[in-house]
């Protein structure tokens, strides 16, 4: 089921799909069935269970989903590892001496991930939600023609409400010549047990993006096609022209308004033809291909017609409540939703949780969801940006405060991004916000905390950090929102008191 055959990923089966896994009888009619193992399914089948639910959960392939297995741990463990080699390479500018050359063993590198992610796996395991009072249902699961119940393996569970959240997996572009040459995505690139010598990444994303700056981090050659003007498109402009110098930097060779026009199998490797932004044509070879170019949600094979349940290209249709066109049946995760986060998963089935069982009013739209790019240095970003502001007509003002004015940036060799805070226009009530730092995805949650119960610039600036740490940037900027509230009155005021006093 996951290659290689080792102790760690047979481990990791044993837990997340055990082969000798006997599905239980049915009980009568479930409060709830969660179709779908990946987090959003986990979140809502032990949190209804632990309210007194009866609770069936379905999955086919392996528990945890794609942040246990594909994604989230097995990328983070590379990029930890990458890391690690870049501060080797990079120490003698601290006055430290490395002896050359480095060796990089990537076997050791992903045979850790592994273990790694067999740890983790305990906690999605289906012995733990049976113990938790899930009845957990290893196979294909399809709702029934009747409209009141799921089939799974031939047999029938009948529900009062269900959520389906069976996620999204690696959309592949119909490339002339790729299915025949072979690729990979983020499903398998983890099943690596050898260094390529030359990657191509298909997609400047952040998945690309990180696994092309680890990749060329451990040795590898790299490049990255992207076919519009800037890697990262959803994120803060300046924040993707930053990145991309650093992974330059690292070697990474970024193909801008570049497309892949065809693949085929030569002596020298697997050759991609691309046009270029000028309109001519390149060819490069490479040892692997891996596609990063978004997702395609799983909905085959559920029968959702059945149900009434209406989809489009980007999943199924949900309203506010995360609520399906029957009513009966709600979705979450990466299978309804624009952000395709594990922790947006885990909210919105917290959302299900309420509406479905409890008849509640939780909206999708109250979240407020932030999401970081694990690249070096990372991208973080809350609310709104510039430009969904001013499409919403909403006037902004922005506060910037550069690392390279932080003094622990400065000292940790750091100090390569800012933080961006918008505020709403003529007052400190955060809108938005985007850090490019090297933890962004920590300190950004400092900034969401205050959006999410009004704290606003003014207070921020009121809060002591201590000092030195990245994160006073952001108390910087409530200084910066404090010295524009100093009128040309205040300050004319401020000069006459101080000359009295002199």
């Amino acid at each position: 089921m996951i290659s290689p055959d080792d102790k760690y990923n047979q481990d990791l089966v044993n837990l997340v799909h055990p082969p000798g896994w006997e599905n239980p009888r049915p009980q009568g009619r479930y409060d709830l069935v969660v179709i779908g193992g990946g987090t959003a399914g986990l979140v809502s089948a032990a949190g209804a269970a632990g309210l007194g639910a009866k609770v069936a959960l379905i999955e086919k392939h392996l528990l945890g989903g794609d942040c246990l297995n594909t994604g989230c741990v097995p990328s983070k463990s590379l990029i930890a590892a990458a890391r690690r080699v870049h501060a080797v390479r990079t120490a003698s500018k601290l006055g430290v001496r490395i002896s050359e050359p480095i060796e990089v063993d990537f076997p050791t590198i992903m045979e850790r991930m592994r273990a790694q992610r067999s740890h983790i796996a305990h906690h999605d395991s289906a012995a733990r939600f049976q113990g938790l009072g899930v009845d957990v249902f290893l196979g294909d699961a399809a709702f029934a023609d009747d409209g009141q119940s799921v089939v799974v393996n031939d047999v029938p569970i009948s529900f009062w409400k269900a959520v389906v959240c069976t996620g999204a997996r690696a959309h592949v572009p119909d490339i002339p010549g790729l299915a025949a040459v072979g690729y990979l995505t983020n499903e398998t690139l983890f099943s690596l047990t050898e260094q390529p010598r030359r990657l191509a990444v298909i997609g400047g994303g952040p998945i690309g993006c990180e696994m092309a700056q680890a990749f060329a981090r451990f040795g590898t050659n790299v490049t990255l096609f992207e076919g519009g003007p800037r890697i990262l498109s959803r994120d803060d402009a300046q924040a993707s022209e930053l990145v991309a110098q650093s992974m330059t930097n690292d070697g990474v060779e970024i193909l801008f308004q570049c497309r892949v026009e065809r693949v085929s199998q030569e002596e020298d490797g697997k050759v991609i033809t691309a046009r270029g932004a000028n309109g001519e044509l390149l060819e490069r070879s490479f040892d692997e291909i891996l596609v990063a170019v978004g997702r395609t949600p799983n909905i085959e094979g559920l029968n959702l017609t059945a149900m009434g349940v209406e989809t489009s290209k980007t999943g199924i249709v949900v309203n506010d409540y995360l609520q399906t066109t029957n009513r009966q049946v709600y979705a979450a995760g990466d299978i309804c939703s624009p952000y395709k986060f594990t922790h947006a998963a885990d909210f919105m089935a917290r959302i299900v949780i309420q509406n479905a069982l409890f008849v509640g009013r939780s909206r999708m739209s109250q979240l407020l969801i932030p999401w970081s790019t694990y690249t070096a240095p990372e991208v973080a970003h809350v609310g709104l940006s510039e430009g969904e502001a001013e499409a919403r007509g909403i006037s902004i003002d922005t506060f910037v405060q550069e690392l390279s004015g932080v003094d622990r940036a400065f000292l940790d060799d750091e100090h390569a991004g800012f933080v961006k805070v918008h505020v709403k226009k003529g007052t400190d009530k955060i809108v938005g916000a985007t850090i490019v730092a090297a933890h962004a995805g920590d300190l950004i949650s400092e900034i969401t905390l205050a959006m999410k119960h009004g704290i606003g610039l003014k207070k921020i600036a009121s809060t002591i950090h201590p000092y030195p740490t990245q994160a006073e940037a952001i108390r910087k900027l409530g200084d910066a929102y404090n010295r524009t509230r100093l009128t040309p009155f205040t300050r004319w005021l401020l000069k006459l008191v101080l000359k009295w006093n002199w």
